[in-house]
């Protein structure tokens, strides 16, 4: 096998960052041809979540992705904590009609909590106008919240949706970082609740699914140990099942895809879109969603 390490740039800080790096993997496939992985955990991950990584890379490197269903997949557009008029325009690009935005502010910050959520829900507000009647909208904290600041926080965004025009959240994203919080507030509001964090840092389903505390999981492939991983956890959970990138370049960002193209029941977009927020690739085609869809292309790798 090679290695080539890489380096690209965001438009925008995402998760803290602008920028991201890790090592590209070329190994050969069942039919001789290049196969592509990537390796490119957050600096924050351990052993273990790195582990997990490492073994979906390796799983694309060997060209042991799962055959497509599917010719292609429904993808949201993902919309960074931005002002109201940059995130409506961002919303607008590449036609999706669905968009997650990111809301709640970093965990630990010194903002101050009412302003962070007057902010958020003129962001939301202003994403659901640009998307219009039938738009979606789904919101992600990123477990920012406790219980009850997020219940509050849930009323309050679902309102502004309104005000912009769609029906309510599709769903909340990890409004709290416990899932016993988790299955707190998915007792208390309207919206659905999906699960992220509470599954990817763990690599570990089963605590959610025995709180009973998500309607939805949000799986990334690259964090959960490769496609086949994340759809045997569809096979055997039997919940709603969004794929997801961990923002990836776009030879990660092909391996998500394929379990998306893989998974039997498309039940909401995708969060596929983040080669949108890519400044610079490791590919000269980069996955971009086209009328709000994703569909695959071989990489023309470039580090």
């Amino acid at each position: 096998m090679e290695f080539r390490p890489f380096h690209i740039a965001l438009h925008t800080r995402f998760r803290g960052t602008t920028e991201r790096s890790g090592v590209l993997v070329r190994g050969t496939g069942p039919d001789g041809a290049d196969a592509w992985g990537e390796f490119s955990p957050f600096p924050d991950y351990g052993a273990e979540q790195r582990g997990r990584w490492w073994a979906a890379a390796m799983e694309a490197a060997r060209g042991e992705l799962p055959e497509p269903l599917h010719r292609d997949v429904e993808c949201a557009a993902i919309i960074p904590e931005l002002d109201p008029e940059p995130a409506a325009d961002l919303a607008r690009r590449h036609g999706c009609r669905t968009a997650k935005v990111k809301v709640g502010g970093p965990r630990g910050g010194t903002a101050d909590p009412a302003a962070t959520l007057r902010a958020d829900c003129a962001r939301v507000e202003a994403v659901a106008s640009a998307l219009g009647p039938g738009g979606i909208v789904r919101v992600d904290a990123n477990g920012v919240w406790d219980a009850v600041d997020a219940v509050t926080a849930i009323r309050a965004l679902e309102a502004a949706a309104r005000t912009g025009g769609v029906e309510g959240l599709s769903y909340v994203e990890q409004p709290c970082a416990r899932v016993e919080d988790l299955a707190t507030v998915r007792r208390r509001v309207t919206s659905p609740i999906a699960a992220d964090e509470s599954i990817r840092l763990t690599g570990d389903v089963d605590a959610v699914l025995r709180a009973d505390a998500a309607d939805i999981l949000v799986l990334k492939p690259s964090t959960m140990g490769g496609a086949q991983a994340v759809l045997d956890i569809a096979d055997r959970t039997g919940l709603p099942i969004v794929i997801s990138s961990a923002m990836e370049s776009s030879v990660g960002l092909s391996a998500a895809l394929a379990a998306a193209l893989a998974l039997p029941d498309q039940t909401h977009a995708h969060g596929l879109g983040t080669g949108t927020l890519l400044a610079t690739d490791t590919v000269e085609n980069p996955l971009i969603p086209a009328e709000g869809r994703l569909a695959p292309i071989p990489p023309r790798v470039t580090v």
